[in-house]
């Protein structure tokens, strides 16, 4: 079937890291077009393109002063101060072993047992500072002192600390306080049919229920319909209702889906005692493959149109292979975009026969990898892509591979959009 506005629509944003710019452009396009969606959905980084777009903020993403623009950017999933400190140690610990060996004791021994009393120092205080933050776990002891190598934090506060500015109204407090996932939820749902206010649905992974937790604020009847039983399914336990009883989990779920399996340390959810898990605590975190869950939740919300946002290009073609690249980051961003696409072509598959239309909006090429926050080179084209060029991507493919021939074929293109045929290459500044 054809692209029609008067189906109900869902924008999906999937991907990790980085691809977070790819969606921005996407976003401020469509915004820009008058495209309408009904529902945004979003898995990993979408779930913060999601969160912002739902309460007409996805502007907070692509401004001068919004998230991806913004140089604090290259702080995302950098190596947590508790590897960094003791990375320093132990550089200080063998210079001063090369050192011994060249220095005649007692000066020599002296010095080595100074600097091994000063190291113990430095694993306990770190040990005693993780205790405080994280839950207590058994065996590992160098995980025990350590944890996760890279740290979401900084991502994390960037995208609740944008969430804050639209919905703290006339409260006081700069950062987040604890309670600002109840007034996320409270502006939504007082505001849902409001020009610029969306359903929202967002996913992550409990480690500890061994499921995906979906988190939703749905219009009747779609919210009966997205918390109702199903045959071998405890719902109460893997859907959260945003208007309901889960109304204070939206920000947590947006963090927990913000945190990369393995490399970061898992995102403590709590849950109320009036919940499904009475007062537990549970570890969570993102699950590349999710985006499959995210369409299931929506067809079962009513959906009849899909339009899924990625970062991750296309196959490659023959003899297009490129230089491994060495570094943790890269390898472990490598492994992402190929699970995410894996993921995301098996759930295309499966939608066929839930949707009655999917488009995809994706780059053709595409260097940056999920953690490439500071840019790519790109062996194609002998130089370095930006953060800022993949938005202009997203801007660009949103026109060309949906507003255009979609939307435009469909006869409903919206007067104002069409004017990006006469408008120079490159996103526009911020109105």
């Amino acid at each position: 079937m054809q692209y029609s506005p008067s189906r109900r629509t869902a924008l999906v944003l999937c991907g990790t890291g980085a691809h977070g710019a790819y969606h921005a452009g996407v976003l401020r396009a469509l915004q820009e077009a008058g495209v309408k969606i009904d529902v945004v959905a979003g898995q990993g980084v979408g779930t913060a393109g999601a969160v912002l777009a739902a309460i007409d903020g996805g502007s907070r993403l692509w401004d001068a002063d919004g998230v991806w623009r913004s140089p604090q950017t290259q702080r995302f999933y950098t190596w947590t101060r508790h590897t960094q400190i003791l990375g320093i140690a132990l550089a200080v610990l063998f210079l001063v072993c090369v050192a011994a060996a060249v220095t005649p004791p007692p000066a020599s021994t002296a010095a080595l047992i100074g600097v091994a009393l000063v190291l113990v120092c430095i694993v306990a205080l770190l040990l005693q500072a993780r205790s405080q933050r994280v839950r207590r776990a058994t065996g590992g002891a160098w995980w025990n002192v350590l944890g996760a190598p890279f740290d979401p934090d900084p991502a994390i506060d960037m995208f609740s600390q944008a969430v804050w500015q639209l919905i703290r109204g006339g409260a006081q407090a700069e950062r987040p306080p604890r309670e600002a996932g109840r007034r996320y939820a409270e502006v939504l749902s007082d505001n849902l049919g409001q020009p610029g206010f969306r359903e929202l649905m967002i996913v992550a992974t409990d480690l500890d229920a061994r499921t995906d937790l979906t988190a939703a604020l749905l219009r009747e009847p779609y919210r009966h319909e997205f918390l109702a039983p199903r045959a071998g399914r405890e719902r109460r336990g893997e859907a959260l209702d945003l208007a309901g009883s889960g109304r204070d989990h939206a920000l947590d779920l947006m963090a927990a889906a913000l945190t990369p399996p393995v490399i970061c340390e898992p995102r403590l959810v709590p849950f109320g005692a009036d919940s499904y898990w009475r007062g537990e605590s549970h570890r969570a975190c993102e699950r590349p493959g999710a985006v499959a869950r995210l369409f299931e939740e929506l067809a079962s919300a009513a959906v009849s149109q899909l339009i899924v946002v990625t970062g991750v290009a296309t196959a490659s073609a023959p003899h297009r292979l490129r230089v491994p690249r060495v570094d943790v980051r890269s390898r472990l961003g490598e492994f992402i975009s190929a699970a995410e696409a894996a993921a995301l072509r098996d759930g295309l598959t499966h939608a066929e026969l839930r949707f009655d239309s999917f488009y995809v909006i994706r780059p053709a090429h595409n260097p940056v990898g999920p953690f490439d926050f500071r840019g790519a080179y790109d062996e194609a084209s002998d130089r370095r892509h930006s953060i800022a060029e993949l938005m202009e991507r997203g801007y660009e493919d949103a026109y060309h591979q949906f507003i255009e021939p979609v939307v435009g074929a469909s006869g409903e293109m919206i007067a104002h959009g069409s004017r990006h045929a006469d408008r120079p290459r490159g996103i526009p500044e911020a109105h």
